[in-house]
């Protein structure tokens, strides 16, 4: 059975992991939680909610519409992201799907500007983004910076939230810390005191 999502109240979502700010491909994975209570929330469960999510994110333009269909291809991105970061702090082998569903988003664009062509500025380097391309260069820009993250000197500090039942991501910024908010750290530290308390009664 589904857990009920809390996409719709924009203050159930929580804040920004730490290195999202550097890695686009962080916040687009925490883009779905798990949080206390059998709560949870999808940020990008409807076209609308994925299309203020890219524009948050300068990764498209207001004139874009987005439809179901882009919102479920971005769904399955994130998925496939989420278990290419999952399996390196695991540090087992990804999974061969994960691999390949990154690499078509990242050739699913040209990713060098074309040359064009008009009367007032002459030849120009341009970079192609049609409208009904839009969620594919937003997708390719995910996915390369996905692959930027797992093989730079960042992929060593990705971690999985250590608060249960939290499962989102985030870059070890502070020493040890594996917290994805203050929430999640209050919530882990609480934990560890009832077990303390209860182990001392005992």
């Amino acid at each position: 059975m589904e857990k009920p999502a809390v996409a719709n109240h924009p203050h159930a979502a929580l804040p920004p992991a730490p290195g999202a700010d550097r890695h686009h491909c962080l916040d687009f994975a925490d883009t779905a939680a798990t949080l206390p209570a059998g709560q949870s929330y999808d940020l990008l469960a409807a076209p609308d909610s994925a299309m203020r999510w890219l524009a948050t994110h300068d990764l498209t333009t207001p004139d874009v519409q987005l439809y179901e269909v882009c919102a479920q291809r971005m769904r399955t991105l994130r998925g496939h992201v989420r278990a290419l970061f999952a399996a390196r702090v695991e540090g087992v082998a990804p999974p061969e799907e994960s691999l390949r569903a990154v690499n078509q988003a990242l050739t699913a664009v040209p990713s060098a500007p074309l040359l064009a062509w008009d009367g007032a500025q002459g030849l120009r380097r341009v970079q192609a983004h049609p409208t009904d391309q839009a969620v594919n260069h937003a997708l390719a820009t995910i996915a390369a910076d996905a692959a930027d993250l797992l093989t730079g000197p960042d992929a060593d500090l990705l971690a999985a939230c250590g608060s249960a039942p939290c499962d989102r991501f985030l870059l070890r910024t502070h020493g040890r810390r594996h917290w994805c908010s203050t929430r999640c750290g209050d919530r882990a530290r609480a934990a560890r005191a009832y077990a303390r308390r209860n182990d001392t009664s005992e």
